[in-house]
């Protein structure tokens, strides 16, 4: 089958190759891939590749193989996926607790760009709990994760300050809930009740600054790819005994699935909405990553297969 292989270029960061068939596990189902979605890490990753690993995240598809152990769809079925790697192919065996099905009304662009992104800011809001009332500031929100929090954060009653320097991206959050812009985390208006960071290197301190007494910093993503440095007695100008927790989406207590089957919901009711960035055939991949890269497209890059 044609796949999707890293070459290290910075240039060409991927080329399309003939790889061996994917050969489903006992639990895994055989997606025929029709859509699939790319993640700003995978662009990270793809710069020192591992020798033999193969990217692909995000899914959309049609299941032409259902898992021998019975579990999952089980005949043909429209499906949004989330494998741990392998997706930019032409087919991928998927765990099926890492399957929902796709209503008609869903299309395979707008499934390929729910997973990643979707299943953190699903995650990252039941990491802070009840939002209702509270105040909450959100770092490095011009990304899909940013527009998914701030739009199931408003819908659940939150007052979201979203932190982006494009304009454009700014007026596409205002329209999705947030009730206010701000080009840096040093803008904002605190106390923040939550404050949610992506960035890290000085974005962090600041943000953390900018917090209620007793209120909690939830760390999930260093988008600047630079650390941060805390110093102790900042804590007294403000947050006082603040709760600085890191966030890692795979750690918790839901399944993929059910999650994934939550985000579809919504999306089916017109009460999510994937930000699509671009929409391209799948030979032109090489060129999204460099655009994604180099920030030259704003939301979701989709890739379909032709």
């Amino acid at each position: 089958m044609k796949a999707l292989i890293p070459t290290g270029d910075p240039a060409e960061p991927v080329v399309l190759a003939d790889v061996p068939e994917a050969t489903p596990r006992a639990n895994e189902a055989l997606v025929r891939v029709e859509a699939f979605s790319v993640n700003r890490g995978e662009t990270f990753k793809l710069e020192a590749p591992v020798p033999g690993e193969r990217p692909g995240k995000d899914i959309a598809g049609l299941v032409v193989q259902p898992a021998a152990d019975g579990s999952g769809p089980t005949g043909i079925a429209r499906v949004v996926g989330h494998p741990m790697a392998g997706g930019w192919a032409e087919y991928v065996a998927v765990p099926t607790d890492a399957l929902a099905v796709l209503p008609d009304n869903v299309s395979a662009v707008q499934g390929a760009a729910l997973p990643l992104a979707g299943l953190t800011a699903l995650r990252l809001l039941r990491t802070a709990g009840p939002v209702l009332g509270r105040r909450v500031l959100l770092t490095g929100a011009s990304g899909g994760v940013g527009h998914y929090v701030t739009e199931l954060a408003a819908a659940a009653g939150a007052e979201v300050t979203a932190v982006t320097r494009d304009a454009e991206r700014g007026a596409r959050l205002t329209e999705l809930g947030a009730a206010e812009i701000v080009h840096h985390p040093a803008d904002a208006r605190g106390p923040y009740d939550i404050v949610l960071e992506s960035t890290g290197g000085e974005a962090l301190p600041i943000a953390l600054a900018r917090l209620a007494k007793r209120g909690t910093l939830i760390w999930f993503g260093q988008a600047s790819r630079t650390p941060a440095t805390l110093d102790f007695f900042d804590f007294f100008a403000g947050p006082e005994s603040a709760v600085i927790r890191h966030f890692h989406y795979l750690d918790a207590d839901t399944g993929l699935g059910d999650d994934l089957a939550a985000l579809v919901r919504l999306t089916a009711e017109g009460r999510l909405h994937p930000e699509i960035g671009r929409v391209a055939d799948w030979a032109d991949t090489a060129t999204a990553l460099t655009d994604l890269r180099d920030r030259r497209i704003r939301g979701k890059a989709v890739l379909t297969l032709s």
